[in-house]
């Protein structure tokens, strides 16, 4: 298969992206969630805007497999392959809050190389990919370059996700040091680090559908982006990142830390 020509791989991400808020805005705020299997929320908004994006991006390259939530995996034995998450914080969406996004990014040789954050209610889109820098909205971004933990702003998944992912006792030391630690969750928390508002970020717990896109954007953009696998362990997947001198200081809170 011919090498992707990323540039055009991100319009097709943005288009599908497109249609993803076609399904999702006018249902918020107006669907109820069931719990799935493995007990996490879903909607129908989930369900119609993943069909929505895998229709466009099959468009784009049928030879381009695709795992999504919703869906499952469709990927090819060999080849690229697209990672969607059609609503990340599904939680707060099906509470009405806006802070929720999509999340598409496109994977090679086991490596993400394109990724896009959509944040439909706000208005406001991340994208970015290998070579090509980020830009929100059109506009270039970068990741914060704060250095002082003390005085940073960083932000973390629920705390029930540090207990699941064995990092509890992490979890707490944070919240006793960090003077500004918030919670500013899934999708949301990820895009306003990449754009450096937020300074850094630790999130744990979770699947390839919520890591691939920011670990991409993130190198992308300037930034740093460790990945903590204990997968193995069925406690899934950590991200740290943000600030390079940040990401270094907060690394050193988990044991399984590289270097650590």
């Amino acid at each position: 298969m011919p090498p992707l020509d990323l540039e055009a791989a991100a319009r097709a991400a943005e288009a599908a992206a497109d249609a993803a808020r076609r399904e999702i805005l006018p249902r918020f705020r107006r669907v109820d969630a069931r719990r799935k299997s493995d007990g996490s929320p879903v909607t129908e908004a989930d369900l119609a805007a993943e069909r929505a994006v895998r229709e466009v991006l099959g468009a784009f390259d049928a030879d381009v497999g695709i795992l999504g939530e919703e869906y499952g995996d469709d990927r090819r034995a060999e080849g690229p392959w697209w990672v969607v998450d059609p609503i990340d914080g599904t939680i707060g969406f099906a509470r009405g809050l806006p802070l929720y996004g999509t999340l598409i990014a496109l994977v090679v040789d086991a490596e993400p190389v394109l990724g896009l954050i959509d944040l439909p209610s706000l208005d406001e889109r991340v994208v970015g990919w290998r070579g090509g820098g980020v830009r929100a909205d059109g506009a270039p971004v970068r990741v914060s370059d704060a250095r002082d933990l003390r005085r940073a702003l960083v932000s973390h998944g629920d705390p029930f996700a540090f207990e699941l992912f064995g990092a509890r006792e992490a979890y707490l030391r944070m919240a006793a040091d960090l003077g500004l630690l918030r919670g500013y969750t899934d999708a949301f928390g990820h895009a306003q680090v990449i754009q450096g508002r937020v300074d850094a970020m630790v999130d744990v717990s979770l699947k390839p559908w919520d890591v691939a896109a920011t670990q991409c954007l993130v190198r992308e953009a300037g930034g740093r982006c460790v990945t903590l696998d204990r997968s193995a362990e069925g406690r899934g997947l950590g991200l740290v990142f943000g600030s390079p001198a940040l990401v270094e200081l907060l690394l050193a809170y988990f044991e399984d830390a590289p270097g650590g």
